[in-house]
């Protein structure tokens, strides 16, 4: 799949209506500093279009992408986040969880880790709740960058393992060199846009 157009169309906060889009949506969830913003802009191949920052917690809205006006990307809050007061966090998970369980047009749920660490208890029960909601489960082991080649394979069945997922479901991507965009844009297109 070719890139052609990439825009932000909207952004919600905890008391905002979503929009209706007939566009087939996919979201990205994941933990805070996970990587979601740096995944978009290496996918979209833009620099700065979703927001990136050191911090963790920024990403406090659910933001939609329109791309090449095929299918609307939806960038969710970052869940776990420490430092977020419990009232947030709270506030967060409602309004993952409102759009999660009332968008009719929502195809896919990609589920982002760092391939890093092991998937918090967290990753395990959204990865949980992608299945369970009956969506094809998608993992993307972000900043591939910051790990040695040979510590890919440990890696990646520490993932597996703690999910309980199969390996061919794990793609390993990286925003400095775009190892894996391709990879999902192809799963993209030939799995979620049929």
């Amino acid at each position: 799949m070719k890139i052609k157009t990439s825009e932000l169309k909207c952004v919600c906060g905890p008391t905002s209506k979503f929009p209706e889009y007939d566009l087939p949506e996919i979201a990205f969830a994941g933990r805070s500093n996970v990587g979601k913003s740096s995944l978009i802009n290496s996918l979209l191949n833009r620099k700065n279009l979703a927001r990136t920052s050191s911090s963790p917690g920024k990403t406090v809205t659910i933001n939609f992408y329109d791309v090449n006006n095929e299918f609307t990307l939806v960038d969710l809050p970052g869940y776990g986040y420490a430092k977020a007061s419990e009232k947030e966090r709270i506030k967060w998970g409602k309004m993952i969880e409102k759009y999660l369980g009332t968008r009719d047009n929502l195809v896919a749920v990609i589920l982002l880790v760092d391939i890093r660490h092991a998937p918090t208890k967290d990753d395990v029960m959204m990865y949980n709740y992608i299945k369970d909601s009956g969506f094809t489960p998608v993992i993307i082991a972000t900043k591939l960058d910051k790990i040695k080649r040979s510590m890919r394979d440990k890696q990646l069945k520490l993932i597996s393992d703690t999910l309980h997922a199969d390996k061919k479901q794990i793609i390993m991507h990286s925003s400095v060199d775009k190892t894996g965009r391709e990879e999902l844009l192809d799963l993209i297109e030939n799995q979620f846009l049929v």
